[in-house]
């Protein structure tokens, strides 16, 4: 007869009406997290970087990438990413890191089609609660290769995704311009060092000033 094995509690609510489980992978990775990166990169050491969170909201995440030529299939040659987040979000991070480079790494069209279920799965899952952070380093990886397009000028190619385009010459929206708020960019020409936005579009330039002002308010008061 099989015995039934009751898992050990990993975190247990103040109330004690709710415990977390999690799996050996996801400590795993929490434990010893892979493709992680302490420290700056040299700029000419990646393509391209993407941001996501605030430190006043919560969880932040970082993402550098390195991707092949076109004639190889614009593999992920190289991931890099850092986080300040719970073990949910850097095992998330951490197993999404290998994932597209594992074999030689994935090719950009296949990264991006990987959905947080896949990188739950691989995890043998997360608890209920913290779902939520398999998705937040599909939204830095996201953010990253767009900026990878801009960087190649490739704009046509950007992934325009339940947002206003603002700047239509490099399809740029709110949600870029707000990720440069979040960055530390104040100002119009802040904004502009960082996404070029209204150079080629002064016709936008109205908009993306109210849309600094705003963010800024949002985050900084």
């Amino acid at each position: 007869m099989k015995k039934n094995i009751k898992k050990s509690k990993d975190v247990l609510s103040y109330n004690n009406n709710e415990s977390w489980v999690y799996s050996d992978v996801v400590k795993s990775h929490f434990f010893k997290p892979q493709n992680l990166l302490l420290k700056d990169p040299k700029k000419s050491e990646f393509d391209a970087e993407g941001q996501v969170g605030s430190p006043q909201c919560g969880d932040v995440m970082k993402i550098w990438i390195k991707v092949g030529p076109p004639a190889g299939g614009e593999k992920i040659k190289k991931l890099k990413w850092r986080t300040f987040g719970c073990a949910s979000a850097i095992a998330s991070t951490s197993m999404f890191s290998v994932m597209v480079t594992e074999k030689g790494g994935m090719k950009l069209e296949d990264a991006l089609k990987v959905r947080p279920q896949d990188i739950m799965q691989r995890l043998h899952g997360l608890p209920a609660r913290k779902v939520h952070c398999s998705v937040l380093c599909d939204k830095a990886f996201r953010q990253a290769v767009n900026n990878y397009f801009r960087n190649t000028a490739q704009h046509q190619r950007i992934i325009v995704d339940g947002a206003k385009i603002i700047d239509k010459n490099l399809n740029i929206t709110d949600k870029d311009i707000e990720s440069a708020v979040l960055d530390g960019a104040k100002t119009l020409l802040d904004v502009q060092k960082k996404l070029k936005v209204g150079v080629g579009d002064p016709s936008a330039i109205p908009e993306i000033e109210q849309l600094i002002k705003f963010y800024n308010e949002k985050y900084y008061g």
